[in-house]
């Protein structure tokens, strides 16, 4: 029962990758050995569930609507052995996305705690500035800033976190600071990636709201790129509370404008669509949510 089962496992991920490699990779096995294990899958079954040619790996019509009928099945089965085990106790192994700068401040320092309470659950950290495809790269949860970004996926909110301004005490001290948003206009600016907005940055101060464009001397897609550009005196860096809180600590960064409020960003727990959520998953979402509300 349980070669079947890892059978059916190592099929959706093959499904899901369209490669016997990258199956092999994830779960441990070789290309070879990925390929005779769905062979067998198929041989029982009874008809072929994926159509190999040199270039690609597809389902066929059959291998769809197995695909289809089997995950819920596999993950229902999760359920049923979580359940059964009476303990609250996790097992196996959860899939994690994070963008790698807020892995290392954020999530790495909290695992910890949750691994001691489930000591048989493995994760896989998977750190990347860019949005997984959740279902087709296996992702069990993806922690992600702002809307989740897929309509149909499913999101459970697990923290705010402020947005703030902040400089170097080199550069404030040769270009000075801003007395108010418009003064921005005036400095170099650093964009990071929970700072982009197309209409530009808002920002509030006793029930007033103001809005700036915003034009971005350095733009990055990784926090870690904007934050030390903004120490290396380059700019005023928008950034997430979070994302400057050691430098500001150490006296490396400097907030500016601390009497207007910029506009909150949602992090989110995201987890793949069209299929119920693992319960490791859902665990570590919680256990995130409780961390940060602490």
């Amino acid at each position: 029962m349980s070669d079947s089962i890892q059978a059916l496992r190592l099929f959706v991920r093959v499904a899901r990758t369209g490669s016997f490699s990258r199956a092999g990779r994830e779960t441990g096995l070789s290309q070879p050995s990925v390929s005779r294990i769905i062979a067998d899958l198929e041989k029982s079954v009874g008809v072929q569930l994926l159509t190999r040619t040199t270039r690609a790996l597809t389902l066929t019509e059959a291998g769809t609507d197995y695909l289809a009928r089997i995950e819920p099945i596999l993950t229902a089965l999760e359920e049923a052995d979580h359940a059964a085990r009476g303990t609250g106790e996790l097992r196996g192994l959860l899939r994690v996305g994070a963008s790698p700068s807020f892995a290392v401040r954020e999530v790495i320092p909290r695992l910890p705690g949750f691994l001691d309470q489930h000591p048989a659950l493995r994760i896989d950290l998977i750190t990347e500035d860019r949005r997984q495809d959740l279902v087709t790269e296996g992702v069990d949860v993806a922690l992600r800033f702002g809307p989740p970004g897929n309509a149909t996926a499913m999101a459970r909110k697990i923290a705010t976190t402020r947005r703030v301004l902040v400089a170097s005490p080199t550069y404030l001290k040769r270009a000075g600071a801003p007395a108010s948003p418009a003064d921005l206009a005036n400095h170099a600016l650093i964009v990071g990636p929970t700072g982009q907005a197309l209409e530009g940055w808002t920002f509030e101060k006793d029930g007033r709201t103001l809005s700036i464009r915003v034009e971005g001397r350095i733009t990055t897609n990784a926090n870690e790129g904007a934050v030390a550009a903004a120490m290396a005196g380059l700019g005023i860096c928008s950034t997430g509370e979070w994302g400057s809180r050691a430098e500001r600590d150490s006296g490396a960064l400097v907030e500016v404008l601390t009497d207007w409020k910029m506009e909150n960003v949602e992090i989110n727990a995201v987890f793949p669509a069209g299929r119920a959520a693992k319960p490791s998953a859902r665990a570590f979402a919680e256990y995130l949510a409780q961390s940060f509300r602490a």
